[in-house]
């Protein structure tokens, strides 16, 4: 699983790009802000079943985020975001559920193991495969069964919140076998994760130093 660092540096540069004019301190600690709430299920998992990786770690959560921004923002008559912080907040509110569902899940579905339809399905998954181009077989991909009998995303199932336990740093051993068991703060564990670290921040801090381009302006 990416450390909390590398889920930081990726939303850095989601707001970086995303948010144009309304991008500052304020709004990028907003951003990053929303995108750490999910690791607070290490925390709750000491007090429940559906704790880690499931509670919080989930699409169900920024999906309801989403239909209810839509809903303020283009249904209601009068808009609460809207009314309350204008087309700016509009714009930070929709860029922080954005974040909250490609960063802060999105990357632990695809470099770990999670429960990313809880509470609706109680699954866990981890989603792996590959897409390749070949001159024999044409475009290859491992990621959805294509076949007649069959088509289904390749997401593999590890079991339900009562089967499953993660170990994380603040309970390094939820089985209660080890006497002493290490606790682990994941930072950085692979190469890709340390060049996203280092580019989400150097691409975040310069865009501090870029101006907004207005369009008319010469």
């Amino acid at each position: 699983m990416p450390g909390t660092v590398v889920h930081l540096a990726f939303s850095g540069m989601l707001a970086a790009a995303l948010l144009g004019a309304a991008f500052d301190r304020r709004s990028l600690l907003v951003v990053l802000g929303v995108t750490a709430v999910p690791d607070l299920d290490a925390f709750l998992a000491l007090v429940t079943t559906a704790g880690h990786r499931a509670l919080l770690h989930n699409f169900v959560i920024p999906a309801v985020l989403a239909l209810g921004l839509w809903v303020d923002t283009t249904v209601r008559p009068h808009s609460l975001v809207r009314g309350r912080w204008g087309h700016r907040g509009v714009r930070i509110a929709w860029v922080s559920v954005l974040a909250y569902a490609v960063s802060a899940v999105g990357l632990d579905l695809v470099n770990g193991v999670i429960n990313p339809l809880w509470p609706i399905h109680d699954q866990f998954y981890m989603l792996d495969g590959k897409i390749e181009l070949s001159d024999q077989r044409g475009i290859v991909q491992t990621f959805v069964d294509l076949s007649p009998e069959e088509s289904v995303v390749e997401a593999e199932g590890r079991g339900s919140t009562e089967e499953v336990t993660l170990s994380t740093g603040v309970d390094p051993d939820p089985s209660g076998e080890e006497t002493d068991p290490e606790r682990i703060f994941p930072v950085v564990r692979a190469g890709w994760e340390l060049l996203l670290l280092v580019v989400g921040t150097v691409v975040t801090t310069a865009r501090f130093y870029a101006p907004v381009e207005v369009p008319g302006d010469d």
